[in-house]
């Protein structure tokens, strides 16, 4: 089998919808238009109940099978774009300054809108899809606000599934990592409140600037010093903040990153070591140090027998030649992991043309992708809710 005869028929359509979404992007938890753009086309489409507002601007669908059954199935797909000036200079380049579909969310909502189409039309399957839009995924919590908003006590799944284009894969290649697949993430802000002086008298100050380089350097030891050599750790400083003037030192200075890792134990860990170098350095040099450190995203967990449906699935699709089990971890961080937490599934890659890489402005993505990742959509509802005959 290859992509699904009527999916391939409507796929102009689907390049259409994903460039009217790549050319209006909208950030986390402002994704009106694009949630208007999901409703209608459900609506249109006849999908069988389509609620919206859950966790802000997200959508939820619901389609019945051509036969009762008791098991419901959870697809998800994420809308949010990212702040950042594109620089493609396609025909439908982003018209919103600043913002991106740069990670290619547009492809996802778009991929799940054909299967929606696809499966309101075939209906070849029993009991329930939940057809699930999520806001707000990169880095907001958009899940985590659509669980606490009632999420799967108002739409519950047995099962769910996610996916993910990626312009570093092979064309057409789907890949699932079994068991931790994508990192955890933490989010940190150190803040160093020194006291400030002229430039040319530094005796009278507590320079800020002198104990942030030095924590930055010292925060690389827990990477080199602390994790065990065979367990993945990334801890990466990507913003320092300080001064406003060439002669004046300043009181304050602050620095930023991000923590990636794949056990709860190790984030633990270098979430202590990081409080304590601040704690060490703040008495070294007389300062104060605050470091906030913020859980964004759960390590995300593929059930290792749901992955091999999956990949069966796509095996449909792309062939089994294609259809990988791979145990490369992924660094990157998707809340798509706080969902799993709650329900069992899985969450796969599609490989796509390109060579530039994911969160650049120059960003292109392969519209071919759009009616192979809506097929292996339908087809992991068709396998896992056979059709009563």
């Amino acid at each position: 089998m290859s992509v699904l005869p009527r999916i391939q028929e409507f796929a102009e359509e689907l390049s259409e919808i994903r460039h009217d979404i790549h050319a209006h992007p909208e950030l986390g938890f402002e994704e009106t238009r694009t949630a208007g753009l999901v409703e209608e086309k459900l609506k249109a489409w006849g999908v069988d109940e389509v609620h919206t507002g859950i966790g802000g601007t997200g959508i939820v669908g619901v389609l019945h099978g051509k036969t009762p059954g008791n098991r419901t199935i959870g697809l998800r797909a994420d809308m949010d774009a990212l702040p950042i000036h594109e620089s493609t200079g396609l025909p439908y380049e982003s018209r919103n300054q600043g913002k991106m579909h740069a990670c290619g969310h547009d492809s996802h909502t778009t991929m799940l809108l054909g299967a929606a189409r696809y499966l309101a039309e075939t209906r070849d399957f029993s009991g329930k899809v939940h057809l699930i839009f999520q806001p707000a995924e990169e880095g907001l919590g958009g899940a985590r606000r659509m669980l606490e908003e009632g999420l799967f006590d108002r739409f519950p799944c047995d099962e769910i599934y996610g996916m993910h284009n990626d312009p570093n894969a092979p064309e057409g290649q789907v890949t699932v990592k079994p068991g931790p697949a994508m990192s955890g993430a933490t989010f940190f802000d150190i803040t160093i409140e020194g006291v400030g002086s002229h430039a040319a008298m530094p005796h009278q100050s507590r320079d800020p600037i002198i104990v942030a380089t030095a924590l930055v350097q010292q925060l690389q030891s827990v990477v080199s010093r602390n994790r065990p050599p065979a367990e993945p750790l990334v801890l990466s400083v990507t913003q320092i903040h300080a001064g406003s003037a060439y002669n004046v030192v300043p009181g304050t200075a602050s620095i930023s990153g991000t923590i990636r890792y794949f056990s709860e134990e190790l984030r633990d860990l270098t979430h202590e070591r990081i409080q304590e170098l601040c704690a060490g350095l703040e008495k070294a040099y007389g300062v104060s140090i605050k470091p906030d450190l913020r859980n964004i995203f759960h390590v995300l967990m593929n059930d290792p027998e749901l992955g091999q449906e999956y990949l069966k699935a796509a095996a449909d699709v792309v062939g089994a030649d294609n259809a990988i089990e791979t145990e490369k971890f992924a660094t990157g961080s998707e809340d798509f992991a706080d969902m799993l937490r709650v329900v069992p599934g899985a969450y796969c890659r599609v490989g796509h043309a390109g060579s530039v890489p994911l969160h650049n402005p120059e960003y292109v993505l392969d519209d071919g992708i759009l009616p192979i990742g809506a097929s292996v959509f339908s087809r992991i509802v068709e396998r896992r809710l056979p059709a009563a005959q």
